[in-house]
């Protein structure tokens, strides 16, 4: 008997060009294709012989079953085995579903690199517009993150270098790196794949590098660099800068994670004595915190930190820089952390191939898309389509 596919009309057929036989993809708006046409173009790792379910179907349920608050090879395969006739359809999925071992196989196998150029394609063209009102400048947040439970006797844990819009929480692009220093090296791969114009990148003192600031300027990009001991030269010329006789700028205080915490923002021009690349302005943010249960008692801890930028006074103001500064960490705490929290990354147990590099892909995916959707929660908002699995269907446009 031979194999069924998992769908007999070609995927771009169905839904590339708006075609009649769903309406769900007439209905949508023209810049805004189905993520299966964008999941259709990622390479076939696979011998064509005894393939019973097309790339982009198993990709798909994948996508979906992460949607849904899948953590593992099984979580996948256990959640496209129940579902019902009208998801099958959508999904292309035939009399039978794909097992584990083909979820396996596919996920660990497919180019990474691919699948996280079309899934984050597609993330860029869907978030379009989606921008607050009062957010004038785009800025994007680089930084690495290393998959703990990925290692294995003989290699080390796998490194993942994702960019990350501050405003709509989605992720534009993730490589896999070797480890934490190679960031360095695949700053610019990683930016190669997104338009920089106008935008601001962010990142922390591991990237302050004369050519990752040439880089942006050559790309039409900016950037807002901490500077710490690894500059050791550059930070002592800001160090030197007249503080004492600058007027702070901007005062940002909040109470959260149980303690106080204050900063102070100072910004002056800066000439060309300074060494680094197209540098207009020099920061001074002295942070102040302490616990907040010893209000009475607690002693405070300052920390001072520099920062420069190529952006001048003329191309934005003191509190959007202050900003800017301070949502840099929000990829730790609004993608890393619900990574590891929502999803077990660092508990998860796969190792092998391309798969914890596809995995975070998807996760990264499942958080970008759910916040699109208008969620803040990533975790009832995972539960919301594990209950009817066309909710999960239904994001995929």
């Amino acid at each position: 008997m031979s194999a069924c596919p998992s769908l007999p009309i070609p995927l771009v057929d169905v839904c590339d060009g708006r075609a009649q036989a769903d309406p769900r993809c007439a209905a949508a708006d023209p810049w805004e294709p189905d993520l299966l046409v964008a999941l259709a173009r990622v390479p076939d790792p696979r011998k064509s012989r005894g393939v019973r379910h097309r790339l982009a179907t198993v990709l798909a349920a994948a996508v979906c079953a992460v949607l849904a608050g899948a953590r593992s090879y099984v979580g996948i395969a256990e959640w496209a085995h129940d579902l019902p006739v009208s998801v099958r359809v959508r999904l292309g999925i035939g009399r039978r579903a794909p097992s584990e071992s083909t979820f396996r196989r596919v996920l660990h196998t497919v180019d990474a690199h691919a699948l996280d150029t079309a899934v984050s394609s597609w993330l860029v063209e869907r978030s379009a517009g989606t921008h607050p009102a009062n957010q004038t400048v785009r800025a994007v947040a680089v930084d690495g993150k290393t998959a703990r439970g990925s290692r294995a006797p003989h290699r080390p844990a796998r490194h993942l270098f994702a960019a990350f819009e501050h405003a709509s929480g989605v992720v534009v692009g993730q490589m896999q790196v070797e480890d934490k220093s190679n960031e360095i090296t695949a700053f610019a791969p990683l930016l190669d794949r997104i338009d920089l114009t106008d935008t601001v990148i962010t990142a922390d003192a591991l990237h302050t590098q004369d050519r990752h600031a040439t880089y942006l300027h050559q790309r039409g990009g900016h950037y807002v660099f901490i500077v710490k001991n690894n500059r050791p030269k550059l930070r002592a010329q800001l160090a030197r800068l007249p503080w004492r006789d600058i007027p702070a700028l901007d005062l940002n205080q909040h109470k959260s994670h149980g303690r106080v915490e204050s900063r102070t923002l100072k910004l002056t021009a800066i000439d060309s004595g300074i060494i680094f690349p197209h540098a207009q302005l020099a920061a001074q943010i002295v942070r102040r915190r302490r616990p907040n249960t010893n209000a009475a008692t607690g002693t405070w801890h300052t920390e001072t930190v520099y920062a420069v930028t190529d952006l001048g006074f003329s191309d934005i103001c003191p509190d959007q820089l202050a900003e800017i500064i301070r949502e840099h960490w929000s990829i730790e705490n609004k993608l890393h952390w619900i990574r590891d929290v929502t999803f077990a990354e660092d508990h998860s147990q796969i190792r092998t191939g391309n798969g914890p590099a596809v995995m975070a892909t998807l996760r990264n995916f499942a958080v970008s898309r759910h916040r699109l959707n208008g969620h803040t929660n990533i975790a009832a908002a995972c539960r919301y389509p594990s209950r009817h699995p066309i909710r999960a269907a239904d994001l995929l446009t």
